[in-house]
């Protein structure tokens, strides 16, 4: 594929996985770094989030994962918990994964985590969870 395909290919799986979340990013990077854009549309998605390998949910799980251990990544939080949202997860399942963050990468983190996953799960009327453990 050329440039132009990648991009239009990436854009499909960025609409199917993302919606409308997804299409603010890049819009947010289109006055600052317009090439920025254009590789998340084209690699991340159109490359990397394409690879039959690994399912859409999964592959968000492993997201919501590497971004809670980062820290200081709550904007891209909440379009993953968006995301994972959009691709089947339930929220508990969400809210679990955030949970067992903690263990790895720490207690902070993960509360930073859990609240941006609440003011998503707000936003769409999920609240609140019951937590059975």
């Amino acid at each position: 594929m050329n440039r132009q395909e990648r991009y239009e290919h990436g854009m499909k799986v960025l609409e199917q996985i993302d919606g409308e979340a997804g299409q603010r990013v890049v819009n947010s990077l289109a006055d600052i770094s317009p090439e920025l854009g254009h590789q998340v549309v084209a690699w991340a998605f159109g490359d990397m989030y394409a690879r039959p390998e690994l399912p859409p949910r999964e592959r968000q799980l492993v997201t919501l994962g590497v971004l809670t251990a980062l820290g200081g990544c709550e904007i891209e939080l909440e379009v993953h918990v968006n995301a994972a949202l959009n691709v089947g997860l339930a929220p508990a399942e969400i809210s679990e994964a955030l949970l067992h963050s903690a263990v790895y990468c720490g207690m902070p983190r993960a509360i930073n985590a859990t609240l941006v996953a609440k003011k998503v799960f707000a936003e769409r009327g999920l609240l609140p969870l019951t937590n059975a453990g």
